[in-house]
């Protein structure tokens, strides 16, 4: 009789890759395997036939020849051998763990409880814009857990000790056998402790550990911004059975500002400028960060014109040259007048023309749209 074709009975393609070639046979072998179908000799034909295509496709050079010459070309270097279970003949050089390692790491975490490395936790931690420019240290308190001081950490109520499990010898792990396969994994007794504490101490119910407080210093680099976040190795949890402790990552949040609002590098501040400044220029001080400078108003300066003080700005937290400070202009229009002050407001209006608009560029730039509007709606 015929035999069927190899790649045809993994369901591969013939240019599938090595990887390709394993997954499937593995899949079938986890499927068809004797020990998962006693007494089906149907299962074990399917078994058999996996086994001999993967020999030879999983070998570089009887693959080779398969592909030229088909099975003339490899028949008696494939399948010999086979006993009852199909293992007979081995694996034609394939290492059985390296078929099957990855899928019972899967299932059962690689055969072996790890201790647990501790979890990493985060601190929120808000501070001023100013101690964001600047830089800064400060103090944090965060929850931790130590050692019980009724059990010294033992677990054990005081007096008694912890037995070794009898499930595992004090291993923390068991050896599962079936059939061929032989699984070691957590121990369900003990739950990989070893250990036993048959009288747990009151005060920690068995943990060995109580909650607590620490203090943390944390120093804050100059130009952090609002997610920046700082990382303190090993003050996190503490990890299981000796296994290294996770980090605490610091988040940073910035407060925000009374007078300046933080664009990146740059600092924006609204600078209130009265009219008779804005009209004939002069000169108005502006907050930095350092203190205060001058800024020059050139006469006709308009509200939302935007002023820039070089340098003042932030430094970045990752190097580089310091952003500016970005002053807006905010024209403001007087208020609670004195009779005299109507007055001359009232003369200068005349002098400015009434309906001219050349003194008012923006009113002047606002009809003419408001006319164009007009005029296209007649259209």
């Amino acid at each position: 009789m015929s035999k069927r074709d190899y790649y045809e009975i993994l369901g591969v393609s013939k240019n599938a890759s090595e990887a390709d070639i394993k997954k499937a046979y593995r899949r079938l072998a986890m499927k068809y395997h004797p020990d998962r179908n006693p007494d089906d000799e149907e299962a074990l034909s399917q078994f058999r036939e996996a086994k001999e295509a993967f020999e030879v496709l999983s070998d570089s050079r009887k693959r080779a020849a398969y592909d030229q010459f088909g099975h003339a070309g490899v028949d008696g270097g494939a399948g010999g051998g086979a006993g009852a279970g199909g293992f007979g003949g081995g694996f034609g050089g394939a290492d059985f763990s390296d078929i099957f390692g990855d899928v019972f790491g899967d299932i059962f975490g690689g055969g072996r409880r790890r201790s647990a490395r501790g979890a990493d936790l985060r601190y929120n931690l808000e501070i001023s814009l100013e101690e964001a420019v600047q830089g800064t240290e400060t103090e944090i308190r965060i929850p931790t857990l130590v050692d019980c001081d009724k059990c010294s950490g033992s677990g054990a109520k005081p007096g008694s000790d912890k037995r070794t499990c009898s499930t595992c010898g004090g291993m923390g792990q068991v050896r599962m056998q079936q059939g061929f396969f032989s699984i070691q994994q957590t121990c369900p007794t003990c739950r990989g402790e070893g250990s036993i504490i048959d009288d747990p101490c009151t005060a920690c119910r068995g943990k060995g550990k109580r909650e607590d407080e620490k203090t943390l210093q944390v120093k804050i680099p100059a130009g952090v911004d609002t997610g920046d976040r700082i990382r303190l190795s090993g003050e996190g949890e503490p990890g299981e059975q000796g296994a290294p402790a996770g980090d605490l990552y610091v988040e940073v949040r910035v407060k925000p500002h009374p007078i300046f609002e933080r664009d990146g590098a740059n600092l924006i501040c609204d600078v209130p400028i009265d009219i008779a400044t804005a009209a004939l220029g002069g000169e108005v001080d502006v907050p930095t960060l350092d203190g205060r400078v001058k800024l020059k108003i050139p006469a006709g300066t308009q509200s939302e014109r935007v002023f820039r003080v070089r340098g003042k700005g932030v430094r970045p937290v990752r190097g580089g040259s310091p952003g500016d400070v970005l002053c807006r202009a905010r024209v403001e229009t007087p208020v609670h007048l004195t009779s005299r002050q109507k007055e001359l407001l009232e003369e200068l209006q005349e002098t400015l023309g009434g309906g001219d608009t050349k003194h008012s560029p923006r009113q002047k730039s606002w009809l003419d749209g408001v006319k164009k509007f007009f005029e296209d709606m007649r259209l």
